[in-house]
């Protein structure tokens, strides 16, 4: 008797797991197309945002159909990288690659005011945990005319500011190149200098996630350099 209750405590046993998991499996299955929709809206409300058109689920994929008119990737060189999707592109798995290996999306949008826009997307490291945005720059291919930001964990109050409009209105009409050298937008503890086409506030309290957005904007941009250089107006 002391044999078939452990036998069946057993049996029992491994049908209750393998049933979970069974069924977390198949859960996790009907989920995904689900979840993998809602990532792409949020890229599509992000996008959106770096042009200062604003979105949420119900309407983010009717307007980026309609702002959003081209999409292609390029390499460092400037060149146009054939056969992939800029929007599927992720910039994580892109830095692990050599500097010339890697895939460098850029997306098109026309303005309401019929002004062409070039979005940049970025990802970076901010104290806790990754970091990441759009850039949309005017058509001299040097102001931005718009960004959003994001970040995974940073803290509430400061670092966490990064995606806050106090801060991210601050890099409107900011410049990248100066005398045709490309010199990015500096984030500065304790101010910017008045009138300074480079540079903005940091956040206070925030300066590891400052610095860090700082490097993720030079670091990402950068990489464009000769793609804006060669067709800058």
């Amino acid at each position: 008797m002391k044999d078939f209750s452990n036998r069946y405590i057993m049996i029992f046993s491994v049908v209750m797991v393998v049933s979970v998991a069974v069924l977390l499996s198949l859960t996790a299955l009907l989920l995904q197309p689900r979840q993998e929709k809602n990532v792409e809206v949020e890229k599509k409300i992000q996008i959106l945002s770096s042009i200062n058109v604003e979105s949420d689920k119900s309407d983010a994929v009717r307007l980026y159909d309609k702002y959003i008119r081209e999409s292609f990737v390029i390499n460092t060189e400037g060149n146009l990288t054939e056969g992939v999707d800029a929007f599927t592109v992720t910039l994580r798995s892109e830095q692990k690659k050599p500097l010339g290996e890697q895939s460098l999306p850029v997306f098109i949008a026309v303005a309401d005011n019929g002004d062409t826009l070039h979005i940049l997307p970025l990802e970076g490291k901010g104290l806790w945990g990754p970091i990441w945005g759009y850039v949309s720059l005017k058509e001299d291919l040097s102001t931005i005319a718009g960004v959003t930001f994001d970040h995974k964990s940073e803290t509430p109050g400061l670092g966490a500011e990064i995606n806050t409009t106090p801060f991210e209105s601050q890099f409107h009409d900011k410049s990248l190149f100066e005398n045709g050298r490309f010199v990015s937008v500096k984030v500065v503890k304790g101010g910017a200098r008045p009138g300074n086409p480079h540079e903005v506030d940091a956040i206070s309290g925030g300066t590891i996630t400052s610095k860090g957005l700082e490097a993720m904007v030079h670091d990402g941009l950068v990489k464009y350099e000769k793609y804006l250089s060669q067709n800058r107006k």
